[in-house]
């Protein structure tokens, strides 16, 4: 009886192994328009589960490492977001299509002023209006902060925003822990960090990070970057941020 314990525990055992184990695979897809039909080139194609991403060809034609159940998110200029789960139907075909659908893009009034300028420099500079971002280096930190502005308390609440316990960034990094270690992958794919270098919507970097776009801008702004950096970087720029005050994060959580 003993061995026969012994041997359903072994086989159990393995078959749990081959299950984590299960080997990626490519699949491909035509990526089209759902008005025109015609194909749609650069479209990014990242996989959420494995942060590894893709790019559509003149054909609509791309390809990609997936597992079962992997969700694809899928986005291009002018065209609404779409996520996409891999199935098996798609895994045994190997191809699909998928169809995006054209956004209604309103367009806003844009009202330019001028800033008068002389043509004297020495005036000019005085006229133009300068927004100077310092950054706060900590002992013990590979990095520092940026505080956003230049006054007396700025540096008080840098130390306040990262040594109080119930800070919401704690709160943030401490929740979401398998989500932020994503954030070491998305730096070995060319394919996606070229996507986010080219994007300033947020919108990727918060699907990877499961998190709405909003709370990126409050956890920016709890590791003390200036509304100016949250407001003009890429995404590129603002996912290395969060990346570096969560490296910051797990420093202090030692002390």
């Amino acid at each position: 009886m003993k061995y026969f314990v012994v041997f359903f525990f072994l086989v159990l055992s393995v078959t749990a192994f081959a299950q984590v184990k299960e080997p990626s695979q490519k699949v491909n897809g035509i990526i089209i328009s759902n008005t025109t039909r015609q194909p749609l080139s650069s479209v990014n194609i990242i996989n959420i589960n494995k942060v590894r991403g893709a790019t559509t060809d003149s054909g609509g034609y791309f390809e990609i490492d997936v597992q079962l159940n992997d969700t694809l998110h899928i986005t291009s200029l002018g065209f609404q977001s779409l996520r996409v789960r891999v199935t098996n139907d798609w895994i045994k075909n190997k191809s699909t299509k998928i169809q995006l659908t054209e956004k209604a893009i309103a367009l806003e009034e844009v009202v330019i002023r001028p800033f008068n300028l002389t043509g004297y420099l020495e005036v000019d500079t005085k006229i133009i209006p300068v927004r100077e971002n310092y950054r706060y280096s900590i002992s013990g930190l590979t990095q520092g902060y940026e505080a956003g502005e230049y006054s007396p308390n700025a540096f008080g609440r840098v130390l306040g925003s990262i040594f109080n316990p119930a800070d919401m960034l704690y709160n943030f990094f401490g929740n979401n822990p398998k989500e932020l270690k994503k954030l070491k992958e998305m730096k070995k794919d060319d394919t996606v960090r070229n996507l986010l270098e080219s994007k300033f919507d947020r919108e990727t970097i918060a699907v990877l990070l499961g998190v709405d776009k909003n709370e990126i801008a409050e956890i920016l702004q709890r590791c003390n970057y200036s509304e100016s950096f949250i407001k003009t970087a890429n995404d590129l720029q603002i996912m290395d941020a969060i990346s570096g005050c969560y490296e910051e994060y797990k420093i202090l959580k030692k002390k």
